[in-house]
């Protein structure tokens, strides 16, 4: 697969979207990408009824045949074979992020629903050709923001967005670290891996398996979650939990912050030039500090934690949202919000819901999107070092060409994405 060329536009013969499932029938779940996360979310599928898992799709070969052997499902090392299928009505996928966006365009062309996992997104502009796309071509797409399911979290979100604690004045959530940059030396590779197709849109650069693997893994490290051009680091990371509650209980769905800026030193990010933990380059990249504002002239301050929701502080009180673990003062809050937490369905149960119903799933396309952009927001506030004005529905900065051009990214020939879906 050495110098593949990935096409604007699926072939024809792919693009007659497949029956819609019937109530009672199950959905052919195809994955693209079986590393740590896809593995989650495999082992989860398996177990409900509604699905039947018909293939898998990795760059290594050698992982899509093993899994693919104890479902007797079909494997392949290209994802575009997979969606030429007629038993995969839909896709997970858990790739690297900088995969996510001709994946999600091409399974949607394709005529598949999708679970994409997040960050949904690698830039801002990505995210809103992902939800053009969904649109045109009449998709399902779930976002992986689980919280979104998480009864707790629904109710204390709700309960805020509602006026629970009356006009919210400013919001704590976890600071994260920006990603930093490499020159890894080259390593063998394996032979079962096709590394030109795992680079994808980013440059070409040697082998390395502290780049290879998502996290560090012993001596193994930092991974290419934490590194640029494959990754916004731990701000998209862990920020996509942290931030999506914000946008959730601020009512701010479909929205965003108005204005970001720095505070303290200036982004100054390692180079990595041989595997080493990501401490160091998430010390260092914790800095500066980012700030936003809503409007109503509700700010989000960094704060040691929490590290999957946010502290809001209000005028009858404040409450902490937190995966599933709340406290407030008053405490009777938090007391009353886990007697009265709704009962709702598993995050993959109620996609394959809306599979079928063809109703918008818990955490569509545009919210994986508007909570995605907020990261990207943080870390475009470093890169700048200055403040920055956003304009949540043109999704554009405000006079700021510079701060403009971070909006997308340059793409390796042979992986471009088409200006219109």
């Amino acid at each position: 697969m050495a110098g593949v060329s990935l096409p604007t536009l699926i072939p024809a013969r792919v693009l007659a979207a497949p029956g819609r499932p019937g109530a009672n029938d199950t959905i052919g779940v195809g994955f693209i990408g079986i590393g740590r996360q896809a593995g989650g979310l495999l082992a989860g599928a398996a177990r409900l009824g509604e699905a039947k898992i018909t293939g898998f799709a990795d760059v290594n070969l050698k992982r899509a045949k093993e899994n693919a052997a104890k479902f007797n499902a079909f494997a392949c090392q290209d994802y575009r074979q997979l969606l030429e299928r007629k038993d995969v009505d839909a896709i997970m996928t858990a790739t690297p992020e900088h995969w996510r966006i001709l994946i999600v365009l091409h399974a949607c062309q394709a005529g598949k629903d999708l679970y994409v996992e997040k960050p949904l997104t690698l830039t801002i502009r990505e995210g809103r050709l992902m939800a053009e796309a969904a649109r045109k071509y009449g998709r399902i797409i779930q976002t992986g923001s689980q919280q979104r399911s998480d009864p707790l979290d629904i109710a204390a979100c709700e309960f805020i967005r509602n006026g629970g604690l009356g006009k919210i004045k400013r919001v704590e959530a976890a600071a994260y670290p920006s990603p930093w940059d490499h020159r890894m030396p080259e390593q063998p590779k394996p032979e079962e891996l096709d590394w030109n197709m795992w680079c994808g849109p980013a440059p070409l650069v040697p082998y390395n398996e502290s780049l290879y693997v998502p996290r560090e893994r012993g001596p193994v490290a930092p991974g290419w979650l934490s590194l640029r051009p494959y990754s916004g680091g731990e701000v998209t990371g862990w920020g996509a939990h942290g931030y999506d509650m914000i946008q959730y209980a601020l009512g701010k769905d479909n929205s965003g912050p108005i204005e970001i800026w720095p505070e303290g030193p200036k982004f100054n990010p390692p180079v990595y030039t041989a595997p080493e933990s990501k401490k160091r380059g998430d010390s260092i990249c914790l800095q500066p500090k980012v700030f936003f504002k809503y409007e109503g002239d509700i700010v989000v301050e960094p704060a040691k934690g929490p590290n999957f929701g946010a502290i809001f502080h209000g005028e009858k009180g404040w409450l902490k949202v937190d995966r599933g673990r709340l406290d407030s003062a008053p405490e009777d809050i938090f007391m009353n919000l886990m007697k009265n937490k709704p009962k709702v369905d598993g995050h993959t149960t109620n996609w394959l819901k809306c599979i079928k119903s063809r109703q918008q799933p818990t955490a569509p396309v545009e919210i994986g999107h508007r909570s995605a952009t907020v990261c990207h927001l943080v870390n475009i506030a470093r890169w700048t070092n200055r403040k920055l004005k956003w304009d949540p529905a043109k999704e554009t900065f405000i006079g700021d060409a510079d701060a403009n051009q971070y909006l997308d990214r340059e793409r390796r020939k042979g992986f471009e994405v088409p200006e219109r879906i």
